[in-house]
């Protein structure tokens, strides 16, 4: 079983930036994909990114590609996604996610992510 616990998102400004965490315990975190996704109002869950277990292998949506950043520490357990010149349209709760295996190809939807976190709340204002 892995634990999910993310933090860092607030009330910013556009063009602000970010850093959220995510922390994991328990066993296998650093041996999967872990992935990032979010969630706004009305609409469903959408990738973010992801990074496999040796950092070697990221993905992001076109969307952000070039303004976040997805990276993990696997001796402290966590996985960080920077997140600059943020827009109104990242307004959404960020969630974490881990996947129970490694592997350097996309892992794009929800199904192939087997722990989540509780979320945490990024709000952009204009």
């Amino acid at each position: 079983q892995v634990q999910l616990v993310e933090s860092g998102g607030e009330l910013v400004q556009a063009g602000d930036s970010l850093r959220l965490s995510c922390a994991a315990s328990g066993r296998t975190f650093s041996s999967g994909v872990m992935g990032w996704f979010r969630q706004a109002p009305g609409k469903e869950r959408e990738f973010v990114t992801s990074i496999n277990w040796s950092g070697r292998n990221t993905y992001y949506t076109e969307s952000v590609k070039g303004r976040f950043a997805i990276s993990r520490d696997n001796a402290k357990n966590t996985v960080y996604l920077q997140m600059n010149s943020l827009k109104p349209e990242d307004t959404a709760v960020y969630y974490c996610a881990a996947a129970n295996y490694d592997t350097g190809v996309l892992l794009s939807r929800p199904s192939m992510y087997a722990y989540w976190g509780q979320g945490t709340q990024v709000t952009v204002s204009s």
